[in-house]
């Protein structure tokens, strides 16, 4: 029990290693801007289809089922406030974290791994390159802005999918749900949506580099990093919003 402990500190001590080195790679030259925007590439624009369909299909679901409990209690004008907070408290930069843990994360993880078990990241050191700035700091800028980008996006996609549901299922006019969705939402609440998508992309991509980077056995290494982080970056993402989410109450309400 004890040294399983002081294994788990052991990695936590060198995962935030690797954070304060991927950080400080941020602000220092070389820049590899070329790098940085090819990365934003691949994480934003590629992964907007999925972010978009996903959340779309989640907001047109919760507002049928509010909808369908509402309408018991003669109360289904509050589907366009309760799809509207939802989406953009909650919904929206969790199911856009959860995605990109899954796509993002993996990605990450896969392919630093595979350089770390073929040898091309000593190879980088030997030829005086930082691979930790190289490969994991680039990404981390790249992940800072477009996460919360598509977690932007996300909310908004989902706020139209309930409206689509609204008007054609629930005999809400399009007018009323958009007046019902700005009505109840208060500054505070908007806080809370646009800071949690930067935390969530600080967890995804310092997680699928960590795990990239101690990946060791080969191909079948791959792997189980890449899995690993998928599983890790979840997790964290969950249990992160439930803390996150109590902070932010008790400092805004």
């Amino acid at each position: 029990m004890f040294f399983g402990w002081r294994k788990l500190l052991t990695t936590f001590y060198e995962y935030l290693v690797l954070v304060w080195h991927m950080v400080k790679g941020v602000f220092t030259r070389p820049f590899y801007v070329g790098e940085v925007v090819y990365q934003m590439k691949e994480m934003g624009v590629s992964s907007f289809p999925i972010v978009f369909l996903t959340s779309l299909t989640t907001g047109m679901v919760f507002a049928l089922q509010t909808g369908h409990a509402l309408s018991y209690f003669g109360a289904k004008m509050y589907v366009g406030t309760l799809v509207g907070l939802s989406m953009l408290m909650e919904l929206g930069p969790v199911l856009t974290a959860l995605v990109l843990a899954g796509r993002v994360g993996s990605g990450i993880a896969a392919e630093i791994a595979s350089m770390q078990v073929t040898e091309q990241v000593d190879a980088m050191r030997a030829m005086a390159t930082d691979p930790i700035k190289k490969l994991s700091s680039t990404r981390l800028i790249a992940g800072m802005v477009m996460v919360p980008l598509l977690s932007y996006i996300s909310i908004l996609s989902g706020i139209f999918g309930g409206m689509i549901v609204a008007v054609l299922n629930l005999g809400i006019s399009a007018p009323f749900y958009k007046q019902s969705v700005f009505r109840m939402m208060m500054m505070r609440d908007v806080i809370v949506g646009f800071v949690k998508p930067f935390f969530f992309a600080f967890i995804i991509i310092t997680v699928g580099a960590f795990v990239g980077f101690t990946a060791t056995g080969g191909t079948e290494g791959v792997g189980r990093s890449t899995t690993k982080s998928v599983v890790i970056s979840s997790i964290l993402v969950l249990v992160g919003d439930y803390f996150l989410s109590k902070v932010l109450l008790m400092l805004l309400y």
